[in-house]
C-alpha cells in the first residue's frame, strides 16, 4: 500500500470590498496592506472620492481590494455621487471589510453603516481602527465587546492601519474568508489604476493637505497631458485644478505664486517616486462656478 500523496491546500481568491465612515482609515489600511501608496490620504474627512483598486499577494491567496468613498450623508449632488460609489460597491464583493474609527465614534455614520451590515449575505469583517490612540485598554475592551453584538460578523480585529498592529492578523482573517478560486491579476500587479490617475490624486492631496477647510471640496484635478520621453526617463505632466469661485484660485495661487509652487512640487516629489522617473510637472488653475452642483461636470471630471 502507497502512501497517500499530501495535496497542496487550494488557493484562495475574492473581492474585498472596504467601507466605512469618512476619516476612518480605510486608505491607510490600504497602502499598509499594499505596501505601497495608491490611495491618497488627509486628516481631513471625505478625502477618497473614487474606488481604488489594489492587489495583495499573499502565498495561496490573492485579495482584490477596493478602497471606496466615505459613507456619509450627502449634502450636494457631487457627495451623493460619491455615497452612491460606495454602496454600490458592496455588491461586487466575496467579503466586505467594515472600517471603524474606534478612537472617534461618529454615530450617524455608523448606523448607516451598521444599517449596511445588517442587510449583506456576505462575509463582513470588521476592522477597530486607531487602537493606537486608545490609552486606556479598558475603553477599547468596552469599545470591542459594544461591536462584537454585531450578528452578521465572521470576525473582528482591533488594529492600527497607521503602525501596523495586528493588520497582518486581518488580512489573514479575511483570507480565511475567501472563497477557493484563481488568481485575478500576475503576481507583479498591484493595481489596475493608471500612472496618470494617481498623478492626479497625489495633486489633489497636496491641496487637501496644504489649504484651508473650503478649497479642498470645491476643488478637483483633471490631467490634460501625460507624455514619456523618448528614452522613457521623464515624464511631462500638465494638469488643471478646478475650483468653484475666483477668491478661491487666490488662495491656491497663494502670494507670488508661492502655494501652487508648493503643491506643484510635492506632487512632484510623490509622482516621481511612484513613476521611478523624472518629473516636469506643471499646475494650471481654473475657475468653474459651483462644478458640485453641475451633474455633466461632475461626470466631466471623472465622479
Amino acid at each position: 500500500m502507497t502512501d497517500a500523496v499530501p495535496r497542496n491546500p487550494p488557493f484562495k481568491s475574492g473581492y474585498v470590498i472596504i467601507v466605512g465612515a469618512p476619516n476612518a482609515g480605510k486608505s491607510t489600511l490600504l497602502n499598509r496592506i499594499l505596501g505601497e501608496k495608491i490611495s491618497i490620504i488627509s486628516s481631513k474627512p471625505q478625502t477618497t472620492r473614487h474606488r481604488i483598486l489594489g492587489v495583495c499577494h499573499r502565498s495561496g491567496a490573492q485579495i482584490v481590494f477596493y478602497d471606496t468613498p466615505g459613507i456619509f450623508i450627502p449634502n450636494d449632488p457631487l457627495n451623493a455621487r460619491i455615497v452612491d460609489t460606495a454602496l454600490g460597491a458592496i455588491s461586487d464583493a466575496d467579503v466586505l471589510l467594515a472600517v471603524v474609527d474606534a478612537a472617534n465614534s461618529n454615530p450617524d455614520a455608523e448606523a448607516l453603516l451598521t444599517e449596511k451590515i445588517r442587510s449583506q449575505k456576505l462575509p463582513i469583517i470588521l476592522a477597530l481602527n486607531k487602537i493606537d490612540l486608545i490609552a486606556d485598554k479598558e475603553v477599547l475592551l468596552e469599545i470591542i465587546a459594544r461591536w462584537s453584538t454585531q450578528p452578521a460578523l465572521a470576525d473582528l480585529v482591533p488594529i492600527s492601519a497607521l503602525d501596523g498592529t495586528q493588520v497582518d492578523e486581518l488580512v489573514g482573517a479575511i483570507i480565511r474568508a475567501l472563497p477557493d478560486g484563481p488568481p485575478y491579476f500576475p503576481e507583479d500587479s498591484l493595481t489596475d489604476t493608471t500612472e496618470r490617475f494617481i498623478a492626479s490624486e497625489l495633486i489633489r492631496e497636496k491641496i487637501l493637505r496644504l489649504t484651508g477647510e473650503e478649497i479642498p471640496y470645491a476643488s478637483a484635478v483633471t490631467v490634460e497631458a501625460f507624455k514619456l520621453s523618448t528614452d522613457e526617463m521623464r515624464v511631462s505632466i500638465e494638469a488643471t485644478i478646478h475650483l468653484e469661485r475666483d477668491s478661491q484660485k487666490g488662495i491656491i495661487i497663494g502670494r507670488k505664486g508661492a502655494m501652487l509652487k508648493r503643491i506643484g512640487t510635492e506632487a512632484r516629489q510623490d509622482i516621481e517616486r511612484m513613476t521611478g522617473r523624472k518629473v516636469f510637472l506643471k499646475l494650471f488653475v481654473r475657475v468653474q462656478k459651483n462644478w458640485r452642483k453641475d451633474i455633466k461636470a461632475i461626470e466631466r471630471f471623472g465622479y
